[in-house]
C-alpha cells in the first residue's frame, strides 16, 4: 500500500464497516488500566512516561506510587527533583533523565500555563521532554483532540493487516487515514490494543476474535512476518543500570567520595581498574549533563552528590 493506493476491502466492506468494527470491538472488552479511567492530561503524561520501554504490568504500580507521592501538576512541580529522580530508580523505570523531564515539564504547565495543560499536540511538545509520540497520546487521551498514534503495535497492525510497506511515512498516512475523525481517545487506545493483545509478535487472531480477520492480507495469506524493530539493550550490567545505582546510592548519602562511591555502585570497582576512576568518571558526566549530580573537585579529593 502507498498513499496513492485507495483501501481495498472485501465488496459488502467499507472504511467505516472497519472503523466500526475495531471500535466495537475494543469497546465490548480490554485490558483495564488506570490511565484509561481518566482523562486527566497530568496523569495521562505519567503514564505515557513511565510506559516508555516498560512493560505496561510493572507500570500500574509505579503510576499509582507516584500519583500518592504527588498527586497533581502542583504538587510534583514543588517537589525537590532528587525525590523525583530517586523514585524512579526505586521503581526500575528505565532513564532517570525522563524524571527530571517531567519535574520540570510540571514546573512549565504551572508557571508558564497557570497549571492548565496545553490541548493540542504541537502545543504539548513545547513541555521539556514531551516528543511528538507523548504529545500525541496525551492529546489524544486526556482531550480526544489527537493524530493517529503510530507505535509498534500500530506499525505491525497496518503492515499484516493492510500490506502496508515497512516505511514510516506510509505507516504515518495509512493510520491517519484509518483513524475517524474526532476519535482520536477511543480509536488510539483500539488500535493499540488490537497491536496488544490480537496481533502480537505472535498473532492470536482467533483466540483474542482479531475484528480484522476478514480483511487482513496476512490472515488471508498465513504470512505473519512484521516490520523490523530494533532490539532494546539488556539493561543488566548496562550503563544505565549503574547510572541508576549512582543515583540511589546518592540519594542515600549527603555526598561521597569517588572511590567510596564506586565501591558501592559495584564490588568489582578497582580505582584503577576497568570499572574504576574513569569509568566512574563517565557515568558522573552523564549525570552531570542531566542535570542530576554534580563532582566537586575543588579541595583535592573529588566529592559526587545529587543536585538539588
Amino acid at each position: 500500500m502507498t498513499e496513492s493506493d485507495d483501501w481495498s476491502f472485501p465488496d459488502d466492506v467499507t472504511l467505516e464497516t472497519v472503523q466500526r468494527q475495531l471500535i466495537e470491538w475494543y469497546e465490548a472488552d480490554h485490558r483495564q488500566f488506570p490511565w484509561r479511567e481518566t482523562d486527566d492530561a497530568y496523569r495521562i503524561l505519567v503514564s505515557e512516561v513511565m510506559s516508555q520501554q516498560t512493560q505496561l504490568g510493572r507500570v500500574v504500580e509505579a503510576w499509582h506510587d507516584f500519583l500518592e507521592e504527588w498527586p497533581t501538576v502542583e504538587a510534583l512541580a514543588e517537589a525537590d527533583r532528587a525525590d523525583v529522580v530517586g523514585f524512579w530508580t526505586d521503581h526500575s523505570l528505565g532513564y532517570n533523565n525522563r524524571a527530571k523531564y517531567l519535574h520540570e515539564a510540571a514546573q512549565q504547565v504551572v508557571e508558564e500555563y497557570g497549571g492548565e495543560f496545553p490541548e493540542t499536540p504541537g502545543e504539548l511538545q513545547e513541555l521539556m521532554g514531551v516528543g511528538p509520540y507523548t504529545a500525541n497520546a496525551v492529546a489524544s487521551f486526556a482531550f480526544n483532540n489527537g493524530d493517529a498514534v503510530v507505535d509498534t503495535n500500530v506499525k505491525r497492525v497496518l503492515y499484516r493487516a493492510f500490506d502496508a510497506p515497512d516505511d514510516d511515512s506510509t505507516f504515518e498516512w495509512a493510520a491517519g487515514e484509518l483513524m475517524p475523525e474526532g476519535e482520536s481517545r477511543v480509536w488510539n487506545n483500539a488500535i493499540m490494543e488490537l497491536g496488544g493483545v490480537a496481533c502480537e509478535k505472535t498473532p492470536s487472531c482467533d483466540e483474542a476474535g482479531c475484528p480484522w480477520r476478514t480483511v487482513c492480507h496476512a490472515y488471508e495469506t498465513g504470512d505473519f512476518t512484521a516490520p523490523d524493530v530494533p532490539t532494546q539493550p539488556s539493561f543488566e550490567g548496562s550503563r544505565r543500570q549503574f547510572r541508576g545505582r549512582v543515583v540511589s546510592t546518592l540519594r542515600e548519602y549527603d555526598e561521597l567520595a569517588l572511590d567510596t562511591l564506586g565501591h558501592r555502585v559495584r564490588v568489582d570497582y578497582s580505582a584503577e581498574g576497568e570499572y574504576g576512576r574513569e569509568w566512574l568518571r563517565g557515568l558522573l558526566s552523564d549525570l552531570t549533563d542531566d542535570g542530576l549530580v554534580e563532582v566537586d573537585d575543588d579541595e583535592g579529593e573529588a566529592v559526587a552528590r545529587l543536585q538539588r
